[in-house]
C-alpha cells in the first residue's frame, strides 16, 4: 500500500521477543491476540482500537501497553496515518498478573517512561549498542510498566472460564496442530458448543482464530530467524505459501517475504 512501511527484527535481548516498526495508513488491524505483551508509541498521527470490547486510542502523548491473550483491533484515526513502535516483550518483563490493570487503562501518561522507551527503541537500533547499556534500558522500562500497571488477578470465569484456559493451553502448546474441538471438549467434561461459546467470551475471539493468531506469531519469529517463507508456511501449519501470505498481511499490513527482508 503507498506510504506503508514496515520493519521487524528479533534483538538479542533477554526479554524482548521483537521490535516491530511501521507506518500504516489504510491497513486495519482486525481482532486478534498476542501470547506476548505489546508496549506501543506512536510517533506521528493516532490509533483507534478496541481492547476487550472498550473502544480506545493512541497518540503520540501516551503510551499504549496491550496484554497478552486479550483480543484487540486496531486502524488510523487520521486521514494520514500513523507511524507506530513497538516493542513485544515477555513476562519477564511484565507478567501475567498485570493483564488485568492493562485491560482497564492500557493507556498511560508518562514523560520520563516515552523518553525511556525512545531510548531504548534507538539503542536496540543500533549494531554497536553496548549490551549492558540496552539490559539498563530494558530494565527502568520494565519497572516504569509495572509500577503503572501494579497487580491484579484477573477473575477466571468459574469452572466455564477454567475450560476456556485449558483450550487456550491445549492450543499454546502447539498451534501447528489440528487439533479437534470434540476432543478437546470430551478431555475437559463440556460440549463442543459450550466451549466455543465460553472461550470466545473469555479471550474475544473463537477458537480457530485465536490459533490463526499464534500461528502467524510463530511465522514471525522463523521469518525473522532467516527461514525461507516457503518452509516456515509448513512448519506453521498453513496449506502453503499463498495460505500464509494471506493471513499474514490480513494480520500484519504487509507479505512475509517483505517482513523477512526487513529484519535485514
Amino acid at each position: 500500500m503507498l506510504g506503508e512501511s514496515v520493519r521487524a527484527w528479533r534483538p538479542d535481548v533477554a526479554g524482548v521477543d521483537e521490535v516491530f516498526h511501521a507506518r500504516f495508513v489504510d491497513h486495519a488491524y482486525p481482532l486478534h491476540t498476542h501470547d506476548r505483551w505489546a508496549v506501543i508509541l506512536v510517533d506521528d498521527g493516532g490509533i483507534r482500537f478496541d481492547l476487550d470490547r472498550h473502544h480506545l486510542g493512541a497518540t503520540g502523548a501516551t503510551i499504549t501497553v496491550l496484554p497478552p491473550h486479550v483480543a484487540h483491533d486496531g486502524r488510523a484515526s487520521t486521514p494520514a496515518g500513523f507511524r507506530k513502535r513497538v516493542l513485544y516483550v515477555d513476562g519477564t518483563v511484565l507478567p501475567d498478573d498485570r493483564i488485568g490493570p492493562a485491560v482497564d487503562a492500557p493507556t498511560l501518561t508518562d514523560t520520563a517512561l516515552r523518553r525511556a522507551l525512545d531510548g531504548l527503541h534507538h539503542a536496540l537500533a543500533r549494531p554497536t549498542a553496548d549490551p549492558l547499556d540496552v539490559e539498563a534500558r530494558l530494565a527502568l522500562v520494565g519497572s516504569r510498566l509495572r509500577r503503572h500497571l501494579g497487580s491484579a488477578a484477573r477473575p477466571d470465569g468459574g469452572s466455564a472460564g477454567l475450560a476456556a484456559e485449558r483450550l487456550r493451553d491445549l492450543i499454546d502448546a502447539d498451534p501447528t496442530a489440528e487439533l479437534s474441538l470434540a476432543e478437546a471438549a470430551a478431555a475437559l467434561d463440556t460440549s463442543v458448543t459450550h466451549l466455543v461459546r465460553t472461550f470466545t467470551r473469555r479471550f474475544g475471539l473463537p477458537p480457530h482464530r485465536y490459533r490463526l493468531g499464534r500461528r502467524v506469531d510463530r511465522a514471525r519469529a522463523l521469518l525473522l530467524d532467516g527461514v525461507p517463507a516457503a518452509t516456515v508456511a509448513a512448519a506453521c501449519g498453513f496449506h502453503d505459501q499463498p495460505h500464509l501470505t494471506r493471513h499474514f498481511r490480513r494480520l500484519l499490513g504487509t507479505t512475509p517475504a517483505a517482513y523477512a527482508r526487513s529484519a535485514a
